[in-house]
């Protein structure tokens, strides 16, 4: 046999063993279905296919991405059509476009229903024209997207240029709310805010008034006369001088006595406070000096299983007074400082007190001066909120009606008394730029204070030896004359 033939004979057997092979397979397929689930007798289609990798694409709202396939697809799944929409051009060609910010997937499938490749979507804002505008003014600034919203990162040189980025980005996203600024500032400023507060009240109170009694005796009968004029108009009579004069009752002659009270009173009172305090750029710093005074809010009582009640406490609540500082600076350029100022000083007050409950509590009012406004100075610079004008005048008139406008002998049967009150509220602001120093370039109130002597306090009346300047303080002697009380 020559090898041609040998060959063919190998080849011949070799289809014939897969070919039995291949039969038999087909033969104990249904046997094995009908061996696993006798009561199913069913035809199996074995198909083997390979699913798509999934693929990430990022897109910006409004844009497109061009997409070619494996193989011919028939029929595309978007998950959400509201953020990408996609578009068979061609058998194999597909766009897909970014509608709305969020994330999808889009599945493309053939004709047979087997997956030809799928994409996740994750459609973000397009951030090429801010980046563009915020690298053309601030070249430090990065600009990121998340979500709906962006993120502000990089450093710059001052408070301002943070703002101002911040800005740009939220008229670009339509709202402030989706900017998350982040941006560090390199060197930020401290501001020392100074506010004086002066108030000057100026009180004038003028009383004049004759309370007139009589009476007459005549036997068994009696006439009784008495007129008291009150001063009405600050809510109920003052200390005021009193001059009396009478006419003694001699034989059946009217017994007459008269009081004249006259006052005249003038006072004026002045207030200042003067608090200083020290905040980085861009943040808020709070300064309280004062008090609280307890009002009497209720009873509290335990009542007992059998109903009775005992063991009663008062209780309070706390009111506020005294003075409050609250500002928030930011540095500007060209050492321009804008400011939020808002100062408050309120002190107990005895007018308009209510006076009730339980033993006749008095709870007193507060009085209370309150600016609050915005403004820009430079550094060094004070701002000067006046003209806080008030002036109140009350005047009141008491008589007899018909016989207190006599003219002359009409004064005998009344009484007036004029109140006038004036107030001024001046509130100076100044900040300054400051920077932090050493310790020892610092001084302190009681810096040069040394306390005298005995002798010097028994013989010269002196408290302090001196109050001033620590390099002007007198050493005190190695042997002090000390007598009285001697602390250790």
């Amino acid at each position: 046999m020559t090898t041609s033939a040998r060959q063919l004979a190998i080849r011949t057997t070799l289809v014939r063993s897969l070919s039995f092979t291949a039969v038999t397979a087909l033969m104990l397929v249904p046997a094995l279905v009908s061996a696993a689930d006798p009561d199913k007798n069913a035809d199996v289609a074995v198909t083997s296919s390979i699913a798509a990798k999934t693929r990430f694409v990022s897109l910006g709202v409004g844009k497109s991405v061009v997409v070619d396939l494996p193989r011919e697809a028939k029929d595309v799944l978007v998950a959400d059509p509201k953020i990408a929409n996609a578009v068979i051009r061609s058998a194999q060609r597909a766009y897909i476009i970014g509608a709305a910010v969020g994330q999808t997937n889009v599945v493309f499938f053939d004709a047979e229903g087997n997956q030809v490749a799928a994409y996740d979507i994750a459609i973000k804002r397009d951030l090429n024209g801010m980046r563009a505008a915020l690298n053309q003014m601030l070249p430090g600034v990065k600009i990121e997207g998340v979500g709906d919203s962006v993120v502000l990162t990089g450093t710059v040189a001052s408070p301002v240029e943070a703002q101002q980025a911040g800005d740009i980005a939220a008229k670009l996203v339509g709202s402030a709310d989706k900017v998350v600024n982040s941006i560090v500032v390199r060197g930020r400023d401290q501001v020392m805010l100074k506010v004086t507060v002066a108030e000057v009240r100026r009180d004038v109170v003028k009383q004049l008034g004759v309370d007139l009694s009589a009476n007459m005796n005549y036997g068994t009968a009696a006439v009784v006369f008495n007129n008291a004029n009150p001063f009405t108009a600050n809510n109920g009579p003052l200390n005021s001088n009193v001059l009396t004069g009478a006419a003694l009752n001699k034989l059946g002659v009217p017994t007459v006595t008269a009081t004249l009270r006259a006052m005249e009173s003038a006072g004026v009172v002045k207030t200042l406070a003067e608090p200083n305090l020290t905040a980085i750029s861009g943040e808020s710093a709070t300064f309280v000096s004062g008090g609280e005074f307890p009002i009497p809010t209720g009873v509290t009582c335990q009542t007992s299983a059998t109903g009775t009640i005992g063991n009663c406490v008062q209780t309070v609540s706390f009111k506020k007074f005294g003075i409050s500082l609250n500002f928030t600076p930011v540095v500007l350029s060209e050492g321009r400082i804008s400011l939020k100022v808002m100062t408050e000083v309120s002190e107990v007050s005895m007018d308009n007190a209510l006076t009730g409950g339980q033993g006749g509590t008095t709870i007193p009012s507060i009085k209370t001066r309150r600016a609050d406004t915005t403004l820009e100075v430079p550094s060094g610079g004070s701002i000067a909120m006046a003209g806080l004008i008030q002036e109140q005048t009350k005047q009141a008139i008491n008589g007899m009606p018909g016989v207190d406008q006599i003219p002359i002998l009409g004064q005998l049967f009344r009484s007036q008394d004029f109140v006038n009150n004036e107030t001024e509220l001046m509130v100076i602001v100044t900040p300054y730029v400051v920077r932090a120093v050493a310790q020892k370039e610092l001084s302190r109130p009681d810096d040069g204070f040394a306390p005298a002597s005995d002798a010097q306090s028994a013989l010269l009346a002196r408290v302090n030896r001196i109050y001033g300047v620590a390099a002007r303080a007198e050493p005190i002697g190695a042997t002090p004359v000390n007598f009285g009380f001697i602390i250790d």
